[in-house]
């Protein structure tokens, strides 16, 4: 199967990956649908909501400046590599993510699309203010920080610039996802459970268009029905593998 794996990726003339926290979990990072993601006895999902973040804001920064220190703490491993490496080679078009860590930047990733933003960007929730926390070199001071976070411009509190449940995808991400999505000839997916959507819906635009799918997972999702090739491991094992196939048949 990854003999059969690596030679349609090896042919494909418009490749994209496809990640999700799985990807992710094999750098230490807790998922929220997984057996460890639990918060001083919160459930994630009761912390990542406009509603949460109304009622209780600095329990919500609380969360995310302890998400933000884990993360920091992380590095990428052999499948964020070896995504970043197909891509170098021209392999891979480009890397769309449900992943807010930045391990993909960090691993060498180009061409990133990120459709649920970005734990290390903040922005303001009155004015346009937004802040890379990493261009800005703030990072540490930030995660470091007590209190609410302030808007610099107009005073107003911050929110971590990402998509929590029940908000839209960034239109212009998912528009770009979704445009090379019709592209692609072959998606690779990597570590997603498939469930949610509009991101979900990629690797079956890449089917519905004649491409091929290849699922690398732990365990089956709601992909695996509609790919040509499943690789059940952890990524960090086989994308290493399916490099050094590509590479050997290019």
């Amino acid at each position: 199967m990854l003999g059969h794996a690596g030679k349609i990726l090896a042919r494909s003339r418009f490749a994209i990956a496809f990640t999700g926290a799985g990807i992710s979990a094999e750098s230490g990072i807790p998922t929220f649908r997984g057996s460890n993601g639990l918060w001083r006895n919160y459930r994630a999902e009761e912390l990542a909501t406009p509603e949460a973040f109304r009622r209780n804001p600095r329990l919500v920064w609380d969360f995310y400046r302890w998400r933000m220190r884990k993360i920091l703490e992380a590095k990428p491993n052999p499948a964020h590599y070896s995504l970043a490496e197909l891509e170098k080679m021209g392999v891979l078009k480009a890397v769309i993510t449900q992943n807010v860590d930045d391990l993909h930047r960090e691993a060498g990733t180009k061409n990133l699309i990120e459709l649920h933003g970005n734990i290390f960007r903040v922005r303001c929730t009155s004015c346009p203010y937004r802040e890379n926390l990493k261009e800005s070199g703030r990072v540490r001071e930030f995660v470091e920080a007590e209190g609410l976070p302030r808007c610099p411009r107009c005073g107003s509190i911050l929110r971590p610039d990402v998509v929590w449940f029940g908000e839209a995808l960034p239109r212009e991400a998912l528009e770009e996802a979704f445009r090379l999505a019709e592209k692609a000839d072959m998606v690779l997916v990597v570590g997603t459970s498939g469930v949610v959507y509009p991101a979900a819906y990629i690797p079956h635009i890449v089917k519905e268009r004649g491409g091929k799918v290849i699922e690398v997972n732990v365990e089956k999702s709601g992909i695996t029905p509609i790919a040509d090739v499943f690789l059940r491991g952890k990524a960090g094992e086989i994308l290493p593998k399916l490099v050094e196939l590509v590479r050997g048949l290019r």
